[in-house]
């Protein structure tokens, strides 16, 4: 936006000059659309990539049992890794969400589905897993086979890649088989039967019957936020249903109160087809903070971004408006809190977590795909990195999202 100023010289002769708008001089309701400046690194946590739930079962059997960035397979326990998802409790703790486990349907039977409870602590760089809930479904409501008769769920079940908290503190999860959403209580036990998206269907979904999918494999529900006024659910694919345009991503709207998708969609538009979205959380009841990333790592790595996105499509191109305000491949970091003062990179293959902690801070983690991704350090499987990140000004957010 410019705005437009009329200048009168002693000649009586105006001229009319475009000058760029600033921050405070904007309306009120045009303020999440200027542009931000360079993001700054605030605070580094990690927790070591070779992390196990104590007491856990073996998993990765199916992995064989040649070194994986050096770490051998099957291994002592159920990892803490795969950071799909978070959910903010507001007592400087944090839920996580492990995804499906070691990357596809076929190899994840043994990995158990599970929400994590941890903390970071910034000033000693380290996050502190406090304990956590596995998913299951003792009442039996998942219509179609699982994979052990206790019913817990596993990475072979379901590919779950989003979470919301409900204001009545139950999950809502996405998973990316189906792609369906999952309901679960506080101490991980759904409450309801898988709800289908109609019209699309995943390679892995269970009701396929010999039809032909119309979605990539693991490409449903990767980022999902909740409505400011906690009614609605506005889960968003990571991939192109077929006869979509290429790289763009349907949002759609689910009504909470009636349980039913509502039929209003929005479209994502990837900066390139080849690009993924890693999550998705409210600003207010029309912008949204969603992470673009390519499929690359380490120094490879170019594009890990997060964009404000508008529904409001005021350039009229049918997607989502689309305002970047923060480049994790450069964020300035002048006390050194990542390494080196200069600047920080984030250089994960998925980095799929951000959470608004104030008006101008993120929180932003990675998944680590324990033991595949190498992105910090080759030959080294990833850690589980927890970062903070101050914008270089304000989203003028709703405080509802801070409830």
């Amino acid at each position: 936006m410019r705005r437009i100023t009329t200048l009168t010289c002693t000649a009586a002769l105006a001229l009319t000059l475009a000058a760029p708008a600033t921050a405070d001089s904007l309306r009120p309701e045009d303020k999440g659309q200027a542009g931000f400046g360079r993001a700054t690194l605030t605070g580094f946590a990690a927790l070591p990539a070779q992390t196990y739930v104590p007491g856990s079962e073996p998993s990765g059997s199916l992995l064989g049992t040649a070194p994986v960035n050096g770490v051998t397979p099957p291994f002592p326990g159920q990892p803490v890794q795969g950071f799909s998802g978070i959910a903010r409790r507001h007592d400087g703790t944090f839920d996580v969400l492990s995804d499906n486990g070691f990357g596809n349907k076929a190899n994840s039977a043994d990995f158990l589905l599970r929400v994590h409870h941890v903390k970071p602590d910034f000033a000693a760089k380290s996050v502190e897993v406090l304990g956590g809930v596995n998913l299951t479904d003792p009442r039996g409501l998942v219509p179609f086979a699982l994979t052990r008769p206790d019913r817990t769920l596993t990475g072979a079940d379901f590919d779950v890649e989003s979470i919301v908290r409900a204001t009545d503190g139950t999950y809502w999860i996405g998973d990316e088989f189906g792609p369906f959403l999952l309901h679960f209580d506080r101490k991980g036990r759904l409450l309801e039967a898988p709800i289908e998206l109609p019209g699309v269907k995943a390679p892995e979904n269970p009701y396929l019957n010999g039809g032909r999918p119309n979605l990539g494999s693991s490409k449903g529900f990767e980022g999902m936020a909740r409505s400011v006024d906690g009614r609605r659910l506005y889960p968003l694919l990571e991939g192109t249903v077929d006869g979509d345009p290429a790289g763009t991503l349907r949002m759609n709207e689910f009504d909470l109160r009636k349980r039913a998708y509502t039929g209003r969609t929005w479209t994502y538009r990837l900066e390139d087809p080849s690009h993924s979205i890693g999550d998705a959380i409210a600003v207010d009841a029309n912008r949204f903070l969603i992470i673009e990333r390519d499929n690359l790592q380490g120094d490879a790595a170019k594009v890990k971004r997060i964009y404000l996105a508008d529904t409001r499509d005021r350039d009229h191109d049918g997607a989502l408006d689309k305002t970047q305000v923060a480049d994790l491949l450069d964020l300035a970091d002048p006390r050194g809190l990542g390494g080196a003062p200069g600047t920080f990179r984030f250089p994960f293959q998925t980095i799929e977590d951000v959470v608004v902690l104030d008006d101008r801070t993120l929180a932003v983690l990675d998944d680590n795909n324990f033991p595949f991704s190498n992105g910090r350090t080759p030959g080294r499987p990833d850690d589980n990195e927890f970062i903070t990140v101050r914008l270089s000004r304000g989203l003028q957010a709703d405080s509802r999202i801070y409830r």
